[in-house]
């Protein structure tokens, strides 16, 4: 009988250097030997700061977009080649490239005859796309997300990441908060458009450069800074926390349990006919043609009016419930599962559903509602996702049949109670929110603040489903 082939081993060692230096051009550490190596001393937040993201538009001169574009040019570059180094580096020799061998791997590609050009960007802000890759990396081997994959021009987001020693920064003392920032190899500072101040006497961590699709260019500074709770919200009269169920939705973006219902701005429908017009515009023209690209451009610019009232809407509306409520309960969603490819019978009306969710963005308003709790010291609480929401009647709890989505309304079979769809299913989010708030609080020791996110999938399974 035939023996299985063994698994390739991958080498180490010497033999492992030897490869890197003689098949794949990395030269070798250059550190002396009479150095011990030590651990990785990383920077420490200070205590009860927390990093934040102020983000604003800037207008750059045409020298300044020039240098922008070689410099996004390159770094999509050297992400790409440092992705294919550890490909073949595995594929052909069975080798482990890391993030170390990829930057000794950037010194010789700069000092070659054929990339030289690469010396006209910083090399601190090359070796960012290098770390990005580790972390790509490391997510996948993780099971958190795919396989990187490669950048292109015209896909991929045109971004930078200037790290401390890749910027100055000059605040302008009669405008606390603003001032003059001058990124590397660049002799004027930025045009930047201070739509409100960065924290006062803070110097940013790092900052991000990046233009859009409609070729706007925007400035991210990342600053840590201490965040003041809000005041905590207690039911009037009483000592108990203000809680608010949230039920999203198609009909209604969010609906409270007090009723309240929030209509999203539903822009994929408002500019279906001038998107369509565009989209038949760009088809007749010739590809390649200076007259393809202006009509590329015009769409470019619908998506992100789009997008931009879409986020805007969305921090309004989640900065609102997290101000007025101490505790915040939703439904644990699959958006993912929920918008399963169209197949079959059916899948035109399915496609215009994932559509409707896709710019319902209920991901983003989610996401919004976690790290705004965090920051504020309020509590979102994530309800499991089969708990029976809308089947189940607020008034006597009883369990009633399956709806489906068309019925709006719908009657008790128990209690004669007429049921507006949406609240009733908002009224049992909040319930069931506050019983497993208290369930939780109760089993904290005293003077322990409460989480700022309950998860009912991550508690025992007695507790996962109301009885």
């Amino acid at each position: 009988m035939d023996t299985p082939a063994e698994k390739p081993r991958s080498l180490t060692g010497a033999e492992a250097k030897r490869v890197k230096r003689e098949a794949l051009g990395i030269a070798d550490s250059s550190r002396p030997r009479s150095r011990s190596a030590g651990p990785v001393k990383r920077r420490v937040k200070d205590e009860g700061t927390r990093e934040r993201v102020y983000r604003y538009r800037f207008y750059p001169t045409e020298a300044q977009a020039e240098q922008l574009a070689k410099t996004f040019g390159a770094c999509r570059w050297v992400y790409n080649e440092g992705l294919a180094l550890r490909e073949k580096a595995w594929r052909e020799h069975r080798v482990s490239v890391g993030f170390a061998e990829t930057c000794r791997a950037l010194t010789g590609w700069r000092r070659a005859e054929g990339t030289s050009w690469l010396k006209e960007v910083s090399s601190t802000v090359l070796q960012q796309p290098l770390r990005h890759l580790q972390a790509a990396f490391q997510g996948f081997f993780g099971g958190s997300s795919k396989y990187p994959r490669r950048k292109k021009k015209g896909r991929s987001l045109d971004t930078a990441v200037y790290v401390r020693t890749g910027f100055t920064w000059r605040e302008d003392p009669g405008r606390p908060g603003t001032g003059a920032v001058k990124l590397a190899l660049q002799s004027e500072p930025l045009e930047v458009r201070w739509s409100r101040p960065l924290p006062s006497g803070l110097l940013p961590v790092r900052l991000t450069v990046e233009r859009d699709r409609a070729g706007r260019f925007f400035v991210a500074f990342l600053v840590e800074e201490v965040v003041d709770s809000l005041p905590a919200v207690f039911v009037a009269g009483s000592r108990e926390p203000r809680a608010v169920g949230i039920d999203l939705g198609l009909a209604s973006l969010v609906t409270l349990d007090d009723g309240t219902k929030v209509d999203h701005p539903r822009l994929l429908r408002k500019y279906a006919a001038e998107l369509s017009g565009l989209q038949r515009e760009l088809h007749r023209k010739k590809p390649g043609s200076r007259n393809r690209a202006k009509a590329r451009q015009k769409i470019a610019r619908l998506y992100v009016l789009m997008g931009d009232v879409r986020r805007d809407m969305l921090d309004q509306l989640t900065t609102r419930l997290v101000r007025e409520n101490q505790v915040l309960v939703v439904e644990e969603l699959s958006v993912m599962t929920l918008m399963a490819a169209a197949k079959g019978k059916g899948r035109r009306r399915k496609a215009r559903l994932n559509d409707s969710i896709k710019d319902a963005s209920w991901g983003e308003l989610l996401r919004q509602l976690r790290y705004k709790c965090a920051w504020y010291g309020r509590t979102l609480v994530v309800v499991d996702r089969f708990f029976p929401s809308t089947r189940r009647c607020s008034h006597c709890h009883e369990k009633g049949p399956k709806l489906d989505v068309s019925v709006r309304e719908w009657v008790c079979a128990g209690c004669g109670a007429v049921h507006d769809r949406d609240v009733n299913a908002a009224v049992n989010l909040r319930d069931e929110g506050m019983r497993l708030y208290w369930l939780v609080a109760s089993a904290l020791p005293p003077g322990r603040a409460v989480p700022s996110v309950i998860r009912a999938s991550e508690l025992p399974g007695e507790v996962v489903v109301a009885a």
